[in-house]
C-alpha cells in the first residue's frame, strides 16, 4: 500500500469510528435523561453515513495528518432539545460528558485489545507484528480518542467542555457564558488556527492539551504492556 495513503487510512478509519461513538453516546444520554430527540432523527445509528462531516471528518484530519499536525475533526452534531431533559441544567452536564466519556473508555479498551493481541502469537510473531495495518488503526484509535476526549473537554463554545462548565457556573454567570456559544466556532478559528499562524509561538492547544495526552497516553499503554504481560 502507498505510504501516503496508509498514513491517512490509518488516521480517517479510526477518527470516523472514534467520533460516531461519541455523537452516539450524547444521543442514548439525553434519550435516557429524557429528551428523545435524536432516537426521533434516526441518530442513534452507529452507520457512519449518518454523522460523518466531509470537511470535519474527512478532509480536515487528513490534511492535518499529511502536515504532520495533531489530528482532530468533528461530525455532524446529535440533536439534543435541552428543554426536553427531565433536568435541564444537570441533563446538558451530563449529555456533554458523555461523548468525551466514551472516547476515554474506548481508549481504555483499544489498550486492552493492543495488549491481548501482541501476546498471540501467529507463525512466530505477535498478530500486531504480522498486520501493521490493524496495528496502526488500533494505535491510532487509542491516541485519537483521548486527544479527541481532552479536546472536546476545552471550555470553549461550541465544545462539550463549555456546556459542562455553564452547567456549574452560578446561573447568573451561566446565562452570559452561555451568549457566547454563537460566537463559538469563529473563537475556536481565532485561537487555535489564526493566532497561532500569526504569532507560530503561541499555540494553546499544546499548551493545553499536550501535557494531560501524554499522561494519559502513557498509562494507557502501561496497561496494554501489563495485559502483554511485559
Amino acid at each position: 500500500m502507498n505510504e501516503t495513503l496508509f498514513q491517512v487510512l490509518t488516521s480517517i478509519i479510526p477518527l470516523v469510528v472514534a467520533i460516531v461513538f461519541h455523537e452516539v453516546a450524547h444521543g442514548y444520554v439525553a434519550k435516557l435523561l429524557g429528551d428523545p430527540t435524536a432516537a426521533e432523527l434516526n441518530r442513534l445509528s452507529l452507520n457512519p453515513i449518518r454523522h460523518v462531516d466531509p470537511v470535519g471528518t474527512i478532509i480536515l484530519p487528513g490534511l492535518l495528518k499529511l502536515a504532520g499536525g495533531p489530528v482532530f475533526g468533528w461530525a455532524k452534531p446529535v440533536p439534543v432539545n435541552k428543554w426536553r431533559l427531565r433536568n435541564p441544567r444537570f441533563g446538558m452536564m451530563a449529555v456533554a460528558a458523555a461523548g468525551p466519556g466514551s472516547n476515554l473508555v474506548m481508549a481504555l479498551l483499544t489498550a486492552v485489545v493492543l495488549g491481548l493481541l501482541s501476546r498471540t502469537n501467529l507463525g512466530g510473531a505477535s498478530i500486531l507484528e504480522n498486520a501493521p495495518f490493524i496495528t496502526a488503526n488500533l494505535v491510532n484509535f487509542l491516541t485519537i480518542n483521548i486527544f479527541l476526549a481532552l479536546f472536546n473537554l476545552l471550555p470553549i463554545p461550541p465544545f462539550d467542555g463549555s456546556h459542562i462548565l455553564e452547567g456549574l457556573l452560578p446561573r447568573s454567570m451561566a446565562v452570559t457564558y452561555a451568549k457566547l456559544h454563537r460566537f463559538g466556532f469563529a473563537l475556536v478559528f481565532l485561537l487555535l488556527i489564526v493566532i497561532p499562524w500569526m504569532i507560530p509561538s503561541f499555540n494553546p492547544l499544546a499548551w493545553l492539551l499536550m501535557p494531560p495526552f501524554e499522561w494519559l497516553t502513557g498509562h494507557y499503554l502501561s496497561l496494554a504492556g501489563t495485559v502483554a504481560g511485559h
